[in-house]
């Protein structure tokens, strides 16, 4: 499940993502969240004890999600079958009856060429949910701002990267360092004297693709990114999440054209067959 990415000489691991990782200095509770805050936002497989993949409700019946949590999980199989695949929204029980993965979504076949690919897939509901969806973010103004990142599962610090899975919801906050193609969030040592970490400081960690990176406007909040990879400089596993690693999302806000016209043909095809599309 590890994918790497070449820059310039040096190997960056480009990780699927995982959970909440946090400042060593300060207290884990203020970083637990309330399910009932973010309803709309829900894991999408449970693995023995394991929270797996994140999506977030952009629409009554769809939800956007990486591509790479249909991979990761069973959905593919679910869908496949007489009764879908099931998740709970907001506590209630609801199927997802199709998947339509970005057809830009390579990266199997491309490897070391991450940055080509649009990680993201739409998953449709079988029937509307009674939940609010989180509307998208539309302007390309995220550089500098501060997103709130949210996921269950593995919880750890950056002086030591991901250390246990709880399966707690927790929520952290990072600034948007780049707007390119991809959103990326560096994960600053509060201890560095140039360190831009806010007082929430955090990453996502193992589990956590798909994940939302959430923007606030006096309207509420709004979807600007969705987890997709983390990249360090160091060996894999054990340093998963240690400060001066990088978390990679794929930018909303340039990717809701595809977003919409999958939702509207969907829309004007009510007789659409349920399946995995491109």
């Amino acid at each position: 499940m590890l994918r790497s990415l070449l820059v310039l000489v040096l190997v960056l691991l480009a990780n699927p993502v995982h959970a909440i990782v946090i400042r060593h200095d300060t207290g884990y509770t203020r970083y637990v969240a309330s399910e009932s805050q973010f309803p709309a936002v829900f894991w999408l497989e449970r693995q023995r004890a394991r929270k797996v993949c994140v999506a977030t409700l952009v629409h009554p019946r769809w939800a956007l999600t990486a591509a790479h949590c249909v991979e990761e999980t069973s959905i593919g199989e679910g869908i496949s079958g007489d009764g879908g695949f099931e998740v709970r929204i907001a506590g209630t029980f609801a199927t997802i009856d199709q998947v339509v993965v970005h057809p830009d979504y390579r990266y199997r076949d491309d490897p070391l060429h991450p940055e080509r690919e649009v990680d993201l897939a739409l998953l449709r509901i079988a029937e509307p949910v009674a939940v609010k969806p989180i509307p998208l973010y539309r302007d390309h103004r995220e550089l500098d701002q501060v997103a709130t990142l949210l996921g269950w599962g593995f919880f750890g610090i950056g002086t030591t990267g991901i250390q246990y899975d709880d399966g707690r919801f927790r929520r952290a906050n990072n600034i948007v360092s780049t707007a390119n193609q991809r959103l990326r969030f560096i994960f600053d040592d509060p201890r560095q004297p140039d360190s831009r970490a806010v007082e929430l400081e955090g990453m996502p960690g193992l589990g956590d693709s798909g994940g939302p990176a959430l923007l606030r406007n006096e309207h509420g909040w709004e979807l600007a990114g969705v987890a997709v990879g983390e990249i360090n400089r160091f060996p894999p596993a054990a340093s998963q999440g240690l400060y001066g690693t990088t978390s990679v999302y794929e930018r909303v806000s340039t990717h809701v054209p595809w977003i919409e016209s999958v939702i509207a043909e969907a829309a004007a095809s009510p007789l659409l067959s349920a399946g995995m599309t491109e």
